[in-house]
């Protein structure tokens, strides 16, 4: 566990490219976790946000919303994960919310699933938070000109991460909750939805070792048991 490193609208129909009763249950998800203040309905508070502009009663029905008179733009196009996410977590979802709703372990292109095999290895039995910074630092790494430019690359620069051997990645037990999560936290990671350490963070170690390269960088914070620093 170790990184040496607003419009007028005359039709009458806004189309929604999103499941909007799904959105709407789905939000039963935070109520069931308490959320520290926020809001309970997320999803249904998004959907009434949506729909706040219009000037009479809606129906809401197929991923449309109907109108029974013109009003102002009312398209909210929410047909990807990102979007989707995006839009939960300024409505109040939490990381660990959006992580459970997307720890579905579903297919990964190669560069996202390096980087859950490095979320995995280096901090799966941290919080959502921990695990969200790690993916954070490999991407700061392959975007600051330092490092190997793609995020597989960074991970298997050699005598960088502890986990990797011969530019090899160890066995992962795909069935298992640890790799949906690290898998979510992956993609979310990816959208950049949900803020983490700041982009010049490129290097962390876990709290029971003292390496000497930390005394020439500055420490920014400790999330559960990493520290990560700065130049």
């Amino acid at each position: 566990m170790l990184a040496l490193g607003s419009s007028e609208a005359g039709a009458q129909v806004a189309n929604i490219n999103y499941n909007l009763k799904a959105a709407v249950n789905a939000a039963a998800y935070p109520t069931a976790r308490p959320l520290g203040g926020a809001t309970a309905n997320s999803a249904a508070a998004m959907v009434t946000q949506a729909i706040v502009k219009t000037t009479s009663a809606v129906t809401l029905g197929n991923g449309s919303v109907v109108q029974s008179a013109p009003a102002q733009s009312v398209t909210v196009k929410v047909g990807t994960m990102a979007s989707e996410a995006a839009w939960l977590y300024r409505a109040g979802w939490p990381l660990y919310a959006l992580v459970d709703r997307y720890a579905a372990n579903a297919p990964l292109d190669a560069e996202t699933n390096c980087l859950a095999t490095a979320v995995y290895f280096e901090a799966r039995g941290e919080s959502a938070d921990g695990q969200l910074a790690v993916a954070r630092v490999v991407m700061n790494r392959a975007a600051s000109g330092k490092y190997p430019p793609t995020w597989c690359a960074t991970i298997k620069q050699p005598a960088q991460f502890s986990f990797v051997r011969n530019g090899q990645f160890p066995a992962v037990n795909y069935g298992s909750d640890a790799w949906r999560k690290a898998e979510a936290v992956a993609r979310l990671a990816a959208t950049n939805v949900v803020p983490s350490v700041s982009t010049d963070v490129l290097w962390y170690h876990a709290d029971y070792v003292a390496p000497s390269w930390r005394r020439n960088l500055t420490e920014e914070r400790k999330i559960g048991q990493h520290i990560f620093y700065r130049a």
